[in-house]
């Protein structure tokens, strides 16, 4: 009998749990600071501990001092697409997986971002940023098809600023050399847009990204 109580108790507490988290990644589509708290924190939903429940408080609590925050979005603004790609190498402790991040400006105002871990295990922090730059490129061809819907006309090239020179170079580099043939080749896809005049990858330092 108090085995089956205490079951039912951990089930409810799993539920609000799951809710709870749930409602969070519902807010980070207007709160881009938290997308990667949040995004980590439900990785844990089938067995969630006291330990993911605090955190998820503290993110609360945070939205609690930083409610005045959010996204603005200026009328005199121009309609231009610029992009941002990162990524942080081998940096889960679970799986040393590397975690991707874009974001997307239309005219300075902030329209899309992303913080994801990457489906594979990179060799090297180039190829982790290459990554990083091929699922950029693909949001910036989404972005622009969906633009194009609304009669907005996208400039190209896209700027897609990048703080690794080395992955600078890959992306120009139409030779498969060795840092390179680990890689899918659906990541080459970012070397046709570059080819085609889509993107400009561009070299910016990693404090300017801050």
């Amino acid at each position: 009998m108090y085995l089956t109580h205490m079951k039912y108790i951990s089930d409810i507490v799993k539920d609000l749990q799951l809710r709870f988290v749930g409602r969070l990644l519902y807010l980070d589509f207007t709160r881009p600071d938290i997308t990667y708290s949040v995004h980590l924190l439900s990785q844990f939903l089938q067995k969630p501990t006291q330990s993911h429940f605090a955190a998820a408080l503290h993110v609360v609590r945070y939205l609690k001092k930083t409610s005045g925050h959010g996204l603005f979005y200026s009328a005199s603004a121009d309609l231009a697409l610029t992009s941002f790609c990162d990524s942080d190498w081998a940096k889960c402790p679970l799986t040393s997986r590397s975690i991707t991040g874009y974001c997307v400006f239309l005219g300075g105002c902030l329209i899309s971002w992303k913080s994801k871990k990457q489906q594979t295990v990179s060799r090297s922090s180039p190829e982790a940023e290459y990554r990083s730059a091929a699922n950029t490129v693909c949001e910036l061809k989404w972005r622009c098809y969906l633009l194009k819907d609304l009669q907005v006309l996208i400039a190209l090239p896209i700027q897609l600023h990048c703080d690794k020179k080395s992955a600078i170079t890959m992306i120009g580099n139409p030779v498969f050399h060795e840092r390179t043939k680990y890689i899918e080749i659906d990541c080459h896809l970012i070397r046709d847009h570059y080819k085609a005049g889509f993107t400009t990858p561009t070299y910016i330092h990693t404090e300017s990204i801050g």
